[in-house]
């Protein structure tokens, strides 16, 4: 399975290869700014399972864990393209809406719900559903090597 990430103009691509190794929903303060929107929702890979190719720059904060978050956006149209969060390493997120295809696979987690807006639902009989901030490093496949 291949899948392609863009940007709105086109010119900044990700290419990822196979399925996802985790889809979440993330209801945080930063994503909501980050999309202008009520939540995030983001697919990873392992690092090498995605090319990036294009110009993007790069824009760094600290997450609410503490860890660096590197955010790829391309320099034209302002679109996030991926992010990578030193707490989670070895994988990279491409925001779903860059694949641009409703037939993605549904989100398993759905993390920071105490952030959550009152309208909003997180669907499906397998979603994993957390309030607990510490959570989001734990649920699914992935298990960082810096617990917080």
């Amino acid at each position: 399975m291949i899948r392609e990430a863009t940007c709105r103009c086109g010119q900044l691509t990700a290419v990822c290869q196979g399925e996802p190794v985790r889809v979440s929903v993330c209801h945080c303060l930063e994503c909501q700014k980050r999309t202008g929107s009520a939540f995030s929702a983001q697919a990873r890979w392992p690092d090498e399972k995605v090319a990036l190719s294009g110009e993007f720059s790069e824009w760094h904060r600290a997450a609410d864990s503490g860890h660096k978050a590197t955010y790829r956006f391309c320099p034209t149209c302002g679109s996030t393209v991926s992010y990578v969060i030193e707490g989670w390493p070895g994988v990279i997120a491409i925001p779903l809406g860059a694949f641009a295809d409703p037939r993605f696979p549904a989100p398993r987690f759905s993390v920071y719900e105490h952030r959550k807006h009152e309208w909003t639902t997180v669907l499906g009989e397998n979603v994993e559903h957390s309030s607990d901030p510490a959570i989001a490093f734990t649920q699914g496949e992935l298990r960082p090597t810096e617990q917080d």
